[in-house]
């Protein structure tokens, strides 16, 4: 099997993806184990079973951004809670290309004349969930609390 290109989360994040997964599945009148979960989550990142990929877990570092995660920050300017619905690593992991989607919108006009809301927010940030990107007054365009 082949890596799948997103990057690798945590052991403790994979299991919350298995748990919501099985949620989900329960939900619909699919009842599977967690175990079971554990595997098809496994396989989901193009690994052969939950060993492997616990194992490759454990032998890198820890990705500070991870698919599903609920985060948190800034977006030019303003404050919002999301999740994290869009991730691909880029290059050698030194920056990522992230999709939120927020909990709620918020205007990223700073004119009193009209507004400009977004729920969805596409950028490019570091390791740091910083982007590079900056405001006329140099503040960065999106920031990510980790």
């Amino acid at each position: 099997m082949t890596h799948h290109p997103a990057p690798l989360p945590g052991i403790d994040a994979l299991k919350a993806q298995a748990k919501r997964l099985r949620g989900s599945l329960e939900a619909e009148g699919n009842f599977i184990s967690h175990s079971e979960a554990l595997e098809l989550i496994a396989h989901q990142y193009g690994y052969r079973d939950w060993n492997t990929i616990h194992a490759a877990c454990g032998n890198r570092p820890a990705n500070p951004l991870s698919l599903g995660a609920q985060v948190s920050g800034e977006y030019l300017g303003q404050s919002f809670k999301g999740t994290i619905i869009g991730l691909s690593q880029l290059g050698n992991g030194a920056r990522y290309r992230v999709t939120l989607d927020l909990d709620e919108a918020v205007d990223v006009v700073t004119f009193e004349s009209f507004s400009a809301w977004r729920k969805r927010i596409n950028a490019t940030v570091g390791r740091d969930g910083v982007s590079a990107a900056r405001t006329s007054n140099g503040r960065p365009h999106l920031e990510i609390r980790l």
